[in-house]
């Protein structure tokens, strides 16, 4: 039964959960009113009466709050900097009053105890989160959830819940980011079906709805138009097309408000898009790959720019240097070991295979952004030769091959042409198996046996009256001198 209270006026209303948090830099309990358009936390003490019809209440349901905390944490600017606690409204003053007794009193040890009570989001534990590049909280938290996707339309394109998890899809879009991958959908137009392979994301629509959003291939963008007001250099462009990367914060227009927003600039590797991202977002890690940065390094990066670094350590402990740089596309730091643009796209499709077939060697359901059907999957992971088409290269040219699993090494092997259409060229026919066995192998043919000349193409029999003499002539046995 949903848990209710009287108010003055003799009406019965649900009662909801409301949040305390704990601030580590002060050691104080307060209730919490919301975030701020800067990210900041907004709080009041526990006995500020005025403060009391403030406070933010959440609804009860485990889903609904789950959503709810997981969006709030969110807006924060330093969310490792709290504690939070879900209590009811009811008696949310007392129990804020009573924790911070306990805090008062507490042994270190026995505040270590009571981050066991605060909230932790699905997936990831905010108490542990460091703010280093493989950690980052951006990164880790969910942003939606799989109920709140519009699947109608999904399928529309073809997709389902359990097709995308197949494509390592699902994990991208329920943290508010673009797929790693290109996804291949169906159009039906009713006079018409289109395929084609595009970058799906999820975005909250004015009326609170999820909305999906396709992301489709261009063959490069247009440099020579301005880009929300900003005109590009040539030094822009050239950085543009090699790394990804603008590499400097320049200031955009908002089209709807006409607000002034300093931001970088990065090109969408997969769908050749530009994308921008606020500058005042862009959250840089205290260290990379055990290279701990300095304030000069973390400028140079916040400032979009790439940045060098050597020494750094590898998951198998092996040293090494690379270039460093915030993505907007991305939203994170990421590595650019070189700045030829197919190399990179040819990496990231590597990366996504290898992500494919993770399971001990299970033949991947996707090459190179392209999900095979059931009978070409049956077919591919037996060890058979399968058609695909609908790939697409570096310049966004649609090409098609012949992929065939070896699963000795758990590699895909690709060829543009059918490697058994090659074998069967190479093998003799039945009609020439005689000629190569006689004339290659230094065989014997019984109707052939006496005949001094090579055979000629499909020959089994004498050709001719001179090599039927030939034939019937006994063979002379040498015998051995005694």
């Amino acid at each position: 039964m949903e848990e209710t209270a009287q108010n003055g006026a003799n009406e019965i209303k649900p009662v909801s959960d409301t949040l305390l948090v704990l601030s580590k830099d002060t050691n104080k309990i307060e209730m919490v009113k919301g975030v701020d358009k800067e990210g900041n936390l907004q709080k009041f003490p526990p006995d500020d009466k005025k403060g009391n019809d403030q406070w933010v209440r959440v609804d009860k349901h485990g889903d609904l709050f789950s959503n709810f905390f997981s969006n709030f944490y969110r807006q924060l600017k330093d969310p490792t900097q709290f504690n939070f606690f879900k209590v009811s409204e009811y008696d949310a003053v007392n129990t804020a009053k009573d924790l911070q007794h306990y805090v008062d009193q507490a042994s270190p040890e026995e505040k270590e105890k009571l981050k066991e009570y605060a909230i932790q989001l699905k997936n990831t534990n905010p108490l542990k989160n460091q703010n280093t590049m493989e950690n980052n909280t951006e990164t880790q938290e969910y942003r939606f959830q799989p109920e709140q996707i519009d699947w109608k339309t999904m399928e529309k394109f073809g997709l389902n819940q359990e097709k995308l998890e197949k494509l390592n899809a699902m994990d991208s879009l329920l943290r508010g980011f673009k797929t790693n991958t290109l996804i291949p959908i169906t159009i039906n137009l009713g006079t018409a079906v289109s395929k084609m392979d595009v970058r799906l994301s999820l975005q909250t629509a004015d009326n609170g709805e999820v909305a999906v959003n396709l992301h489709g291939i261009r063959k490069e963008p247009n440099y020579n138009l301005k880009f929300l007001g900003h005109e590009f250099t040539d030094e822009d462009k050239k950085n543009l097309k090699e790394s990804g990367n603008m590499g400097r914060v320049v200031d955009l227009v908002n089209p709807k408000t006409d607000e002034i927003i300093p931001s970088v600039i990065s090109r969408d590797r997969l769908t050749n898009k530009l994308v921008a991202y606020r500058a005042e977002y862009i959250k840089i890690p205290d260290e990379i790959k055990g290279i701990r940065l300095d304030d000069h390094q973390k400028q140079t990066l916040l400032e979009g720019k790439p940045l060098y670094l050597e020494g750094m350590t590898s998951k198998k402990g092996e040293l090494f240097d690379a270039t460093v740089q915030f993505n907007a596309d991305k939203r994170y730091v990421e590595f650019i070991f070189n700045n030829n643009q197919s190399q990179q796209q040819s990496q990231q499709q590597s990366e996504s295979n290898q992500q494919s077939q993770k399971n001990d060697g299970e033949a991947p359901r996707v090459f190179r952004g392209k999900e095979l059907d059931d009978a070409q999957y049956d077919k591919f992971k037996a060890g058979q030769t399968v058609y695909i088409d609908g790939l697409t290269d570096s310049k966004g040219k649609a090409y098609q091959g012949y992929i065939t699993f070896n699963k000795e090494t758990s590699k895909t092997d690709f060829s543009f042409t059918n490697p058994n259409k090659l074998k069967e060229k190479a093998q003799p026919s039945e009609d020439h198996k005689t000629q190569k066995a006689v004339n290659s192998d230094g065989k014997t043919n019984e109707a052939t046996k006496n005949i001094k000349e090579p055979l000629e193409s499909k020959q089994q029999q004498p050709a001719n009256k001179q090599q039927e003499a030939q034939q019937k002539k006994p063979t002379r046995s040498k015998g051995r001198k005694m």
